[in-house]
């Protein structure tokens, strides 16, 4: 009677490192290639199992992609409110410079948060979503609660601070398009070098700037 649970223990076990396993292949793939470049063959393949096999333990690619996102969301906000905590009082700028560097520090990031809401939330079941839009909304509230406790303003001003960060990290690396043969058109052309475009720099520039009205609209 006692021997079954010690059996699925082992069973879940094995599940669950099978489940890892397929993530960090997807994630290794994907910061080689990019998100878009990565199939779900390329996962099996990477893991040494059939893809029909493989759909046992996620849904779709996208749901293995959305876990790495809701992954992503968890790893940057613990790091960046260390960060933040770590501060005392500061300026706009320099907290833009800040969120900016955390986000040029992790480039599969932004790309995932490029495609989380384009494709990767469109091809999962709604329980997926709900469990990944919960998990996005507990690391929204940690980072906003110390942005308003560094610029004292209200919650949904911070909320829009992150909303714009992220979906402005996501966009600006997909135009950067580095490690792609369109960076290296962009390098080569002189025509073309308005087109190059540098992730941290741009994303401080605007950030610094919506931090610095949302400031002056407190005052």
């Amino acid at each position: 009677m006692g021997h079954p649970a010690p059996r699925r223990a082992r069973s879940m076990e094995a599940k669950h490192e099978r489940e890892r396993a397929i993530l960090d292949a997807a994630r290794s793939l994907a910061g080689e290639r990019t998100v878009r470049a990565v199939t779900l063959t390329d996962i099996a393949a990477a893991v040494g199992m059939h893809k029909s096999a493989m759909l046992r333990y996620f849904e779709t690619r996208e749901q293995i992609f959305l876990t790495l996102t809701a992954e992503g969301w968890q790893e940057w906000a613990a790091a960046v409110c260390a960060q933040l905590r770590g501060l005392g009082a500061t300026t706009p700028d320099e907290l833009a410079a800040v969120l900016a560097r955390s986000f040029a520090a992790r480039p599969l990031f932004c790309d995932l948060l490029a495609h989380a809401p384009m494709n990767l939330e469109r091809n999962v079941s709604l329980d997926t979503v709900i469990a990944f839009k919960t998990s996005v909304l507990g690391q929204v509230d940690s980072v906003a609660a110390e942005l308003r406790r560094l610029l004292a303003i209200e919650e949904p001003a911070a909320t829009d601070v992150i909303a714009t960060a992220t979906g402005m990290a996501g966009a600006l690396w997909q135009m950067a398009a580095p490690g792609t043969a369109l960076r290296a058109l962009y390098e080569t052309r002189p025509e073309l070098a308005h087109a190059l475009i540098d992730v941290e720099r741009r994303l401080t520039g605007i950030l610094t700037a919506l931090l610095t009205g949302m400031a002056g609209r407190r005052a």
